[in-house]
């Protein structure tokens, strides 16, 4: 397994980034996500996943699959109480109709209702462009960007925050962004990497670096500010 440098050792960041990354791979190995068909699959999940998880998510997308409605034009033209019959399992149904139809209006209204349209042009640009768009924060934004797209923006979460605190790398009250820019100031612009390494941060999070975290056994304690604590 790689060895991980201690807290405020002498290494660039990028590199202790990237040692994080090679030992919570070698330990997760692949893991592939996000899983759909489809990038238009992939958009519809950035939005039903916001505050749920993604088991409920899955059952929301089956449904608007068997409705045949999981197209662009499908959510154009489904009634919205339709929609937010088919997609209640994601919860806050009512609130994610809205958005998904918000989204479908931009996108037809902006890019012609075409995903390949709309990534064709400069992903930065596209960034500012769907940030506009009313229930698509951040977060959201650069899910679709990058799972659904392939552009080299990370993904930040509440587990990417608390795990690099913990590991000494970010302050506890640090925003989207300044979380955002340690990935994109310090690594490779390289989508397969950011994918990757956001499934593995999830992960890692989901297993040991919890609220309260589990220190015993996890691949990352050798370098954690947190675990290093007497009494922890």
């Amino acid at each position: 397994m790689p060895r991980l440098a201690r807290c405020k050792a002498d290494a660039p960041r990028g590199e202790a980034l990237l040692n994080i990354f090679s030992v919570l791979l070698d330990h997760y190995g692949s893991l592939k996500w996000w899983p759909a068909e489809t990038s238009f699959e992939v958009c519809v999940g950035a939005i039903l996943t916001q505050n749920t998880n993604w088991s409920n998510v899955e059952k929301a997308i089956n449904a608007l699959k068997k409705a045949d409605v999981l197209t662009p034009e499908g959510l154009r033209t489904v009634e919205p109480d339709r929609l937010a019959t088919l997609i209640r399992p994601s919860g806050y149904f009512n609130i994610k109709t809205r958005r998904l139809k918000d989204f479908i209006e931009w996108l037809f209204a902006c890019h012609d209702g075409s995903l390949e349209r709309m990534f064709a042009i400069d992903w930065r640009i596209l960034r500012g462009e769907l940030l506009t768009v009313r229930g698509i924060g951040p977060e959201t934004c650069d899910s679709i960007l990058l799972y659904a797209g392939g552009q080299p923006t990370f993904v930040v979460d509440a587990y990417t925050r608390r795990l690099f605190h913990r590991l000494g790398m970010l302050s506890e009250q640090a925003n989207y962004e300044e979380t955002r820019l340690l990935f994109m100031e310090n690594l490779p612009a390289d989508a397969t990497l950011f994918n990757e390494y956001h499934a593995l941060i999830v992960a890692q999070c989901k297993k040991f670096c919890r609220s309260k975290p589990l220190c015993d056994g996890c691949p990352l304690a050798s370098g954690c500010c947190f675990c290093a604590k007497p009494n922890q």
